[in-house]
């Protein structure tokens, strides 16, 4: 049974990669959608037309409907143009007045503009393509927060509404959008609803787009386990903790995939030589293009670690800079890649000025340096004080170079510390935000590169050998829509050509059989021909022995009484058949003809045979079934071969 109905899913982010992307979030919703496509579900991806998106993308967008938007007293144009890409179809939201500039977020007014957002994704599930009625409505962080709350306030009693379940996945907490209370009856035209009033204020005077959604989702996830639980404590839930506690029952971490067909040692045009985990040769080109590139010195001898972060205390920065000293003057080597806090990227260039052909600080943003950087690298240090999933870690494993990590979030999740007993894991870490405890994760990590290189190669085996893809993280989120909405079957790819190759071969192997019958029937012929030839010296020995006539008589009465049965279950043209040659046969022979023309086969001429010695009497109803078997119809009984058991039981009784 085919099943045509898949789960809709209308997921809706500020960014998606390609098309625009500040951080982890454009990654996710880039990625995301095309594996729940491959997981089942059917997905439409809802974006704000940035200016900033690139023209060849807009060339090819095309124009589905335009409507207005109510936001409060105002009434917003609101354009819907398609673009499919990879497979996914993507929906920008088009308003100029809230999108057309030159970055995505960081105006004075970015609390309207996500609200238009927020209530236009609410307005064009009406105006979807090809009659698109999302079971599922997935928003990410603050920017899509109010979506939520809209659907319940607004559009709850409408039918294309009503059955539709909504999922709100968390980034970083540390985002929640808020802003001055004004907004909640100027812009979201709320103010008079209790109910969203009481649920969006977070302070006097200030409302949380981020707790509205909390409050109003069905659903939460965000991007790590660990994370979810720690966002329920103060030190990290950012003063959401209570609502997250209060709705644990509803949360859940799933961590984040990559993109492992971009992130790919083996296919990566951007690094020096392509390599895989089974041939590594590749990497030591890759690091001593590295070291050449950034003006460090070529050694194979020294562990080189690299970091590709933003700048800020969050990434683990003052860390970095207590224990750099350290690390430096004992023989590993350090890149780093980013920009952030002057105080920071002063101090870097500091230590790259004291440490010249150790140390080297890039502070700029070049993703191309940054795969590079992760192919040429021995280590990659993450030393987060929080972390809600991380890619860079999992980046740099695909790339067979070990994390260094904090134990927070997603890093806990993705990567095991490396055990020098059994010699399990793929990386190493450190449990409190102390520089000392990172310097000595660091030197873990170098004593094993300079003491046990084939511990170190085994280590860099397993960690290339993780599963980071996109399909993990699909299945988990398949799951919970599902939770979500039981009423929806579960989609299996159903082939429809299946059944066509699955009749081919039994309709062949019925043909195959058809051939083999005439083999056995040949080789029947030929044992009853020799049946004949015996039953003509059995007739002589007959009559010969016409002494025992009585004892062959009595023989002959008890084969026609067990005999009787079986003829029953034969069919009429057996029994035709065997009137006809029973009025050819001779009367003497007469009461054994019945049961020979079901039971005719070579086992019980052969058994017959064998008892005509003893007594040659009792054979001359053989010779006479053995000229009944000449008969085409008879021979064409299939049926009579299996009854050989009863011919044997006849054979025993004479």
């Amino acid at each position: 049974m085919t099943i045509s109905k898949k789960m809709h899913i209308l997921f809706a982010s500020a960014e998606a990669a390609p098309f625009v992307k500040t951080g982890g979030l454009g990654d996710v919703a880039g990625s995301l959608p095309a594996a729940l496509n491959q997981a089942g579900a059917e997905t439409i991806v809802m974006v704000p037309l940035y200016n900033t998106i690139p023209q060849k993308f807009k060339d090819q967008m095309e124009f589905i409907t335009s409507f207005y938007v109510s936001l409060g007293w105002r009434n917003e144009y609101c354009g819907l143009l398609r673009l499919v890409h990879n497979g996914v179809t993507y929906m920008f939201i088009d308003n100029q007045r809230y999108f057309g500039r030159d970055y995505p977020y960081g105006f004075f007014d970015d609390g309207e503009r996500f609200a238009f957002f927020s209530k236009a994704i609410c307005e064009s599930i009406q105006h979807l393509p090809d009659g698109f009625a999302p079971d599922i409505l997935h928003c990410n962080d603050w920017h899509t927060a109010l979506a939520p709350v809209f659907l319940r306030e607004f559009y709850q009693g409408l039918p294309l509404y009503e059955n539709i379940k909504t999922v709100f996945s968390i980034h970083n907490i540390a985002f929640q959008g808020q802003f001055s209370a004004k907004v909640l009856e100027d812009i979201c035209g709320m103010a008079h609803i209790p109910a969203a009033a009481f649920q969006l204020t977070c302070g006097p005077d200030a409302v949380n787009y981020m707790q509205g959604a909390l409050n109003y989702t069905d659903a939460i996830t965000t991007v790590s386990p660990t994370y979810a639980g720690e966002i329920q404590t103060p030190a990290y839930g950012e003063n959401l903790d209570g609502v997250l506690h209060r709705r644990r029952e509803s949360l859940q971490g799933i961590v984040n995939g990559i993109d492992v067909d971009h992130f790919n040692p083996e296919t990566d045009p951007a690094i020096a030589q392509n390599y895989s985990v089974s041939d590594r040769t590749g990497k030591a080109v890759c690091k001593r293009a590295l070291q050449e590139e950034l003006g460090l010195t070529v050694r194979t001898d020294q562990p080189l670690m690299t970091m590709v972060t933003r700048l800020t205390r969050q990434k683990g920065m003052d860390l970095v800079t207590y224990s750099l000293d350290r690390i430096l003057s004992n023989g590993v080597q350090v890149a780093v890649l980013g920009t952030g806090d002057q105080e920071y990227e002063n101090a870097l260039r500091y230590f790259a000025s004291k440490y010249p052909g150790q140390m080297a600080a890039c502070i700029q943003f070049d993703p191309a340096l940054s795969q590079r950087m992760y192919a040429g690298s021995d280590l990659f240090l993450m030393p987060s004080l929080f972390e809600p999933c991380g890619l860079s870690q999992m980046i740099a494993m695909r790339y067979g170079t070990l994390p260094v990590v904090r134990e927070t979030g997603g890093l806990k999740d993705t990567v095991i510390p490396y055990n020098f007993v059994t010699g399990e894991g793929t990386g190493f870490s450190f449990a409190n935000f102390n520089g000392d405890e990172m310097g000595d994760a660091v030197f873990r990590g170098a004593r094993l590169f300079w003491d046990n290189r084939d511990a170190w190669d085994r280590l860099v085996t397993q960690a290339m050998e993780q599963d980071f893809s996109w399909k993990r993280s699909a299945g988990k989120y398949m799951d919970l829509y599902y939770w979500l909405h039981p009423d929806v079957p579960h989609w299996e790819e159903q082939p429809v050509v299946e059944p066509e190759p699955a009749v081919e071969p039994a309709h062949e192997a019925v043909q195959a059989d058809k051939p083999r019958k005439k083999p056995a029937t040949k080789k029947t012929a030929a044992r009853k021909a020799a049946a004949t030839k015996r039953s003509a010296t059995t007739k002589r020995a007959t009559k010969a022995a016409a002494a025992a006539e009585a004892a062959d008589t009595a023989a002959a009465n008890e084969t026609k009484t067990a005999a009787k049965p079986a003829a029953k279950r034969t069919t009429t043209r057996k029994a035709v058949t065997t009137k006809k040659v029973a009025a050819a046969a001779e009367p003497a022979a007469e009461p054994e003809v019945k049961p020979a023309v079901p039971k005719t086969t070579a086992r019980k001429t052969t058994v017959r045979a064998k008892t005509a010695a003893p007594d040659t009497t009792s054979a001359a109803p053989a010779g006479t079934t053995t000229v009944e078997a000449v008969d085409p119809k008879v021979a064409a009984a299939k049926p009579a071969a299996k009854k050989v058991p009863a011919a044997r039981k006849t054979a025993k009784r004479r």
